[in-house]
């Protein structure tokens, strides 16, 4: 049983958000999966790709890609959905293991660490691009294979490749750079500049392996696009105020807004809410993601945060099902400016699911 969708569903698909990216589709992007059945043949022995699975290199990239083409040949695309492969599985920040920090997925999750030859003083650590590293080339042999695979018929998703502050933290650590940017904001300052500069290298190189087969850019945000995009985030700013944010965070969020054609930035718990101001006044930012985090009320009790990001003229993703969006739209008196993913699972009223759908004009 092949996968559900063909070359007309992403024509479709393509169109959509690009009319939902220039403010013209006049109705929210709604992309829900559903879990239908597993197709009429064997389950491969590999594993699927997941934070677990990420270290086994035991599996060809083919066999990693037979296993997922198996999982998505299970599932139901509707409305705006699309299939597509979520490289969030090599952790989120995987560039820290690109430059040489270690990947531990011991605990089911990845967490990076300094190398054992990381140097305690930060005025001797510098960053250099290693074409052979390890978790780069498996990254793309995994790409690789999914075009060979797929001719473009699924999406692969940028991996989360991280950034500023979050990378730098997988080489000092959380405390050390706490300590760092007062006692040597220099320092910090140069080496955020390395790696800004090694990041599209990276995002480049990996979306070359999938040329010109690429129907269009995502990432584990699952957002479509038909020119280069990504989610852009900092959890470490979560820890610092916004004039340190504004010092050492926010210039490389706006120069990858200014470099990439779209961008989002996943708002990750309350303590990222003083920096919204700052997030929204980046004229190249195109869209926000609010996240409240675990303890906090869900998606559809924060009106004042979604009013604000509204007023700002961004798009606002959610996690959730039709009843977020129906409560975050009635919010802001606007559903056209909302993008909704969730992945229902198995789903016994589907047909309530598409009968919904079509009073959002799907």
């Amino acid at each position: 049983m092949p996968i559900h969708f063909d070359k007309d569903r992403w024509a479709q698909v393509r169109e959509n958000y690009v009319r939902w990216w220039k403010n013209e589709l006049n109705r929210p992007i709604v992309a829900l999966t559903i879990f239908d059945e597993y197709p009429d043949r064997e389950q491969p022995s590999a594993p699927c790709l997941s934070q677990q699975s990420c270290a086994d290199f035991s599996f060809s990239p083919d066999e990693l890609i037979d296993r997922l083409d198996y999982e998505l040949s299970a599932l139901t695309f509707l409305g705006d959905s699309f299939p597509m492969v979520n490289l969030s599985c090599f952790g989120p920040g995987v560039e820290a293991a690109f430059l040489g920090a270690k990947l531990d997925n011991s605990r089911g999750a990845v967490w990076f660490y300094p190398p054992d030859n990381a140097p305690a003083d930060i005025s001797e650590l510098h960053f250099e691009y290693d074409p052979n590293n390890r978790w780069f080339c498996r990254i793309k042999d995994i790409c690789a294979a999914a075009v060979k695979r797929w001719k473009g018929n699924v999406l692969v998703g940028m991996p989360d490749v991280g950034m500023g502050l979050d990378l730098l933290a997988s080489f000092r650590t959380t405390e050390q750079l706490l300590f760092d940017l007062v006692d040597s904001p220099n320092e910090v300052k140069r080496l955020l500049g390395e790696l800004n500069g090694l990041w599209m290298k990276y995002y480049v190189e990996i979306d070359a392996v999938m040329q010109p087969y690429s129907p269009g850019y995502t990432d584990w945000a699952g957002i479509y696009s038909d020119k280069p995009f990504y989610t852009l985030q900092s959890d470490f700013s979560y820890m610092i105020g916004t004039p340190m944010f504004n010092e050492f965070t926010r210039p490389t969020i706006e120069r990858l807004c200014q470099t990439l054609t779209r961008s989002v930035y996943h708002l990750d718990g309350i303590g990222q809410l003083p920096h919204l101001d700052s997030l929204l006044a980046i004229k190249e930012l195109d869209g926000v993601q609010w996240v409240p985090g675990d303890g906090r009320p869900d998606m559809r009790h924060w009106p004042e945060v979604y009013k604000k990001i509204h007023a700002a003229g961004k798009k606002i993703q959610i996690f959730g099902g039709l009843d977020t969006l129906d409560a975050v739209g009635a919010q802001i008196g606007d559903f056209s400016c909302i993008c909704v993913k969730s992945d229902l699972g198995w789903c016994p009223d589907a047909g309530d699911v598409i009968r919904r759908l079509k009073e959002y004009g799907l």
